[in-house]
């Protein structure tokens, strides 16, 4: 099960354009520019096979990348405000298509960013998952921008907010690599045992 010899499947913007569902998948999910993609990129040992958009928003599409014993996919960013009302609406057709199309999906790592309060959005979207019966861990990014008072405070919020339903908490630092052998231990084991598809 290596995570290093990943690479580049697919971008869909539309439904009928994603791949068979023959491997386990794991999906990213958070608002626009939480660090999904550098969040990939470090998991994988990459530089920037997943690609790092500087303007939020951007993202329309659902890319996959194919690691051999499991699928990545990673969803567009949500709650960028600047986005017409049509393309929020676009958004949440794709993003509920892919949930809801009886995909092999594993685990949903949902990513919040460790220096904010969480928003309206994340925290509707954890209880999306929970109604689905989709696991999903909270992985807090950006952790090494913080103090280290700052992150206590932050650390049990977080753990309030999103513990009760999720699989684990666990901090998450692109930059320091914290949080990185024990998010593979943890897809690893996901992928290990067959689940039934989700969304039937």
């Amino acid at each position: 099960m290596s995570f290093e010899t990943a690479f580049f499947e697919r971008s869909a913007s539309d439904q009928k354009d994603f791949p068979a569902s023959r491997l386990p998948e794991i999906a990213f999910s958070g608002r626009s520019n939480v660090g999904k993609s550098s969040m990939i990129n470090r998991l994988l040992n990459r530089r920037s096979l997943a690609r790092v958009s500087s303007a939020p928003g951007k993202t329309a599409s659902v890319n996959f990348y194919n690691l051999g014993f499991c699928r990545f996919t990673d969803l567009p960013g949500y709650g960028y405000a600047k986005i017409s009302q049509s393309e929020q609406k676009s958004w949440g057709r794709l993003v509920e298509g892919y949930f809801c199309s009886g995909r092999d999906i594993r685990l949903v790592v949902q990513i919040i960013d460790m220096r904010r309060d969480p928003m309206p959005d994340d925290l509707e979207m954890a209880g999306f998952l929970t109604a689905k019966k989709i696991p999903f861990a909270i992985a807090a990014s950006k952790t090494d921008k913080l103090k280290r008072s700052e992150r206590k405070k932050q650390d049990a919020l977080l753990r309030d907010r999103f513990g009760r339903g999720a699989l684990c908490f666990l901090p998450f630092s692109s930059v320091t690599g914290e949080g990185m052998l024990e998010l593979r231990r943890i897809i690893r084991d996901v992928c290990k045992n067959p689940r039934k598809k989700t969304g039937q």
